[in-house]
């Protein structure tokens, strides 16, 4: 699966974005899908994930209330809605998806990643 990842930029402390990954090549509902982030100097930190029904979800304690992930199985997209945003969630962010179904917090259990998109939240 080939995942895009789209929708970072600048926005002010309080703010909101909207996050957009689409996935093409094998069925996307087969894959259980997760968000990262990367901020320079730092490891590459677990956001959310969403299983393959959307169903079910977990999030990171750093986003927790403020970020929502979902998906549209029909159109292949997985969104990371996120609110309330601080200067401390600036980051690359990354889509991966993952051929097991169970939930993973870990960056090293997800099989397939995007490319990445910037999000910088200015105070």
């Amino acid at each position: 699966v080939q995942l895009q990842a789209s929708g970072g930029g600048l926005v002010q402390a309080g703010g909101s974005l909207r996050l957009s990954c689409a996935a093409s090549g094998r069925t996307f509902s087969s894959y259980a899908m997760g968000w990262f982030r990367q901020a320079p100097g730092k490891e590459r930190e677990f956001v959310a994930w969403i299983s393959r029904s959307g169903s079910l979800r977990t999030y990171g304690d750093s986003v927790k209330g403020r970020f929502t992930i979902s998906r549209d199985n029909a159109k292949n997209t997985v969104d990371l809605q996120m609110n309330s945003l601080k200067p401390e969630d600036t980051a690359v962010y990354y889509c991966a998806a993952r051929e097991t179904g169970w939930d993973s917090t870990s960056q090293y259990e997800y099989d397939y990643w995007g490319q990445g998109t910037q999000v910088t939240v200015s105070s």
